[in-house]
C-alpha cells in the first residue's frame, strides 16, 4: 500500500492510499480513524475523484462519528473503577 496523496481539512487529517486496484482513504482525528475502502471504478479512479467523492455531508458524517467514538471511549473509561484507569 503506498500514500498517493492527501486532502486537506482543518480538522482531520485525510490520507489516500492505493494498493491493487482499490484505495483506502484514512480519515485521523486525534486518537481515532475512520477507514474507508473504494474500489478503482469508472467513476473513482485518482485522489481528485475521491475528493469529490468526500462532499460536505460525508465530512459532517464522518466528525459525527469521530463524535460519537470519543464519547464511547470517554464512557468505557468513565466504567472503570478509580484504580484501574489507564489515562
Amino acid at each position: 500500500m503506498r500514500i498517493i496523496g492527501s486532502i486537506p481539512h482543518p480538522l482531520m487529517k485525510i490520507t489516500v492510499f492505493a494498493m491493487n486496484m482499490r484505495y483506502s482513504v484514512k480519515l485521523e482525528m486525534g486518537q481515532m480513524e475512520q477507514i474507508f475502502k473504494i474500489r478503482e471504478s469508472d467513476y473513482v479512479n485518482s485522489v481528485e475523484d475521491i475528493s469529490r467523492l468526500l462532499d460536505d455531508q460525508f465530512i459532517d458524517d464522518c466528525l459525527n462519528h469521530f463524535t460519537a467514538m470519543h464519547k464511547s471511549m470517554e464512557a468505557a473509561f468513565n466504567r472503570l473503577p478509580p484504580s484501574e484507569h489507564l489515562a
